[in-house]
């Protein structure tokens, strides 16, 4: 969740770092700091807040050519300027992302060799660590590959040691750390935007690799002290991902993208005919149950694909939080796929899941966004969406994109299933063609932003649907939720008389989706529930209703219904954004939370 940079080259360095960890503030921190080499020394700076605060007190042309940065999200400690990284013991100065479990113990056993605690963090225990290990191997990388061995949990470091003022040091275990080498330097980071402005070529590091950069150098060391022959590989994007392009907010920004986006990721598998679909995606037809694990937004895509497939394939699908789902007794079995799905490939609790299923010895699938990611590296077959870097913390593009694959994953495991026929396959095609231009219709509609206006003063928000609706209620509450701290709350609608209706108030808004013919009457009798207890309704449909039970209404273009949920949630994401935006919060990196979660 934190982000980690360090730059060692010819340019000046504290420069560098700060601009990556800028390019990391998407990730989500509350405190910042750097540790950098000078006149054969090591001087840190840290603050609390934004890194706004701490270019007040660095110089930015230090002179400085080796440095370590991170922007900290507090998970052992308060965010305070002590608990904040970079964290020194010894000859080790540090910065760190993940957890370290068992840090209690050994602090208590540093504690009994004379170490001394300033902060709050299993961090400084970390840097002590190396520090005491050191006093023994007498080498630096001996003293990493052990220190890390005596770790439970997960860490990225980058490491600095007092000794050796020409060299950085970096190593992970299930959490995300980049090697980024340029024509001035060489880098590492927790993610490519941090360097893509210096350079957009790469390593990655596996569990337990160590790397050790110089000026003109990266080599990078197995657990065994063996040298690695690494790929060197190149970012597709570019920098324009990283900039508003004259938008007030990356998430309205990323908005606007997903017409584009949608289009990517469905003709990189998909171009009309069950052949493509058959080149491009693994054989899945010997599956018979499907187990859907994901957390956040992405969990709720599983929700969606869960209608969808249980409907068109007649599969049975399961869908877990992964943070339970890693705990819990399973009752799957090799005729069960497991889907993982994850914008980074580097959520904690997924990642947990995917190597708890791959023991089991289950086939897995991850659905990512981030090629050469721990969970895309891991899984058995991998699909990839087309949504490029989102900066903005709440999901928008990323999570159209993978109800975009849903879509297909649902043609595909209906026609293997022959449940679909070429003639249904060609129909679907058709709005597929429009669907572009429909998300652009929506995007472009200023009426949600009047909804936004209408309801951004009330401090409780209802949303209710039946079935796939619901799932895409939940999706639109998180939204909403998230950017605006307005209590959202999703329900099933016909739970509604079960005891959630005692919440209703005179004028609280309602929420209602209704796109499923079938569903449709069943749904509007909550809503006249709602709306005889006072609420003021949304109506979220397909259908213009020939009778008026609501105070707003937002019709949806109709197009197939294994679509029809990706116009749905469009909406609901600008209708979130302008309540964010009326109540002045920090719409792109909201309190509390991360873009990244890689900590369990």
């Amino acid at each position: 969740m934190c982000g980690i940079v360090g730059y060692v080259g010819k340019d000046k360095c504290v420069s560098k770092i700060i601009h990556g960890l800028e390019a990391l503030e998407y990730r989500g921190y509350d405190s910042a700091g750097i540790a950098i080499f000078n006149k054969g020394k090591v001087d840190t700076f840290k603050e609390q807040g934004r890194i706004e605060n701490l270019k007040k007190r660095i110089d930015l042309e230090a002179e400085s050519h080796l440095g370590i940065g991170h922007t900290r999200w507090a998970t052992h400690g308060e965010a305070n300027k002590i608990n904040a990284h970079p964290h020194t013991q010894g000859k080790f100065t540090i910065v760190h992302n993940g957890i370290i479990e068992n840090y209690i113990e050994l602090k208590q056993d540093l504690l009994k060799n004379g170490y001394v605690f300033l902060s709050e963090t299993d961090t400084e225990v970390m840097a002590a660590l190396l520090d005491f290990v050191y006093k023994e191997e007498k080498d630096v990388l001996k003293t990493i590959q052990k220190s890390c061995k005596m770790i439970r949990g997960s860490f990225a470091l980058g490491i600095l040691f007092h000794d050796n003022e020409d060299t950085l040091y970096a190593t992970r275990l299930s959490s995300p750390l980049i090697v980024a080498s340029g024509e001035e330097g060489n880098f590492i980071a927790s993610d490519v935007p941090a360097i893509l402005e210096f350079t957009n070529k790469y390593y990655l590091l596996d569990d337990l690799d160590i790397a050790v950069l110089k000026n003109e150098s990266v080599t990078i060391y197995n657990q065994y002290n063996e040298v690695l022959k690494k790929e060197l590989l190149t970012f597709e994007g570019n920098m324009e991902a990283g900039q508003k392009q004259g938008f007030e907010h990356f998430m309205l920004k990323e908005i606007h993208e997903q017409d584009n986006v949608f289009y990517e990721t469905i003709h990189s598998y998909f171009d009309g005919s069950i052949d493509s679909l058959k080149q491009n995606f693994p054989d899945l037809s010997n599956f018979k149950k499907i187990d859907i694990v994901a957390c956040g937004s992405a969990y709720h895509t599983g929700l969606v694909a869960k209608s969808l497939i249980e409907e068109y394939a007649v599969m049975p699908v399961n869908v877990e939080v992964a943070s339970e789902y890693r705990y819990k007794q399973s009752f799957y079995d090799n005729n069960t796929l497991v889907i993982l799905v994850s914008q980074s490939g580097e959520t904690a609790d997924t990642l947990a899941a995917l190597r708890k299923a791959k023991t089991d010895g289950i086939t897995t699938l991850a659905i990512v966004n981030v090629v050469g990611s721990s969970i895309a590296r891991e899984a058995d077959h991998v699909i990839y969406i087309k949504a490029g870097i989102e900066i903005a913390v709440a999901t928008t593009k990323a999570y159209l994109a993978q109800l975009a694959i849903f879509s297909l994953l649902t043609i595909y495991f209906a026609y293997q299933r022959k449940l679909l026929k070429d003639e249904q396959i060609n129909k679907i095609y058709e709005d597929i063609k429009k669907m572009p231009n429909l998300i652009r219709q929506i995007v472009d509609n200023q009426e949600y932003f009047m909804i936004g206006d209408k309801v951004f003063q009330h401090q409780n928000i209802f949303f209710i649907g039946r079935d796939i609706d619901y799932a895409l209620s939940m999706e639109g509450s998180l939204k909403l939720k998230e950017i605006s701290y307005i209590n959202s709350v999703a329900y099933q609608a016909g739970e509604l008389k079960h005891g959630t209706i005692s919440l209703i108030e005179e004028d609280t808004p309602v929420i209602a989706l209704s796109t499923k013919d079938e569903l449709r009457e069943k749904t509007i009798s909550n809503i006249k529930e709602v709306k005889a207890r006072g609420a003021k309704v949304i109506y979220v449909t397909t259908e213009m209703p020939k009778e008026k039970f609501y105070d707003e209404i937002i019709l949806i273009p109709r197009v197939h219904p294994i679509l029809q949920s990706i116009l749905v949630i469009i909406p609901l994401q600008l209708i979130s954004y302008k309540v964010a935006k009326n109540k002045d919060c920090d719409i792109d990196k909201p309190r509390n939370l991360a873009k990244s979660v890689t900590v369990e």
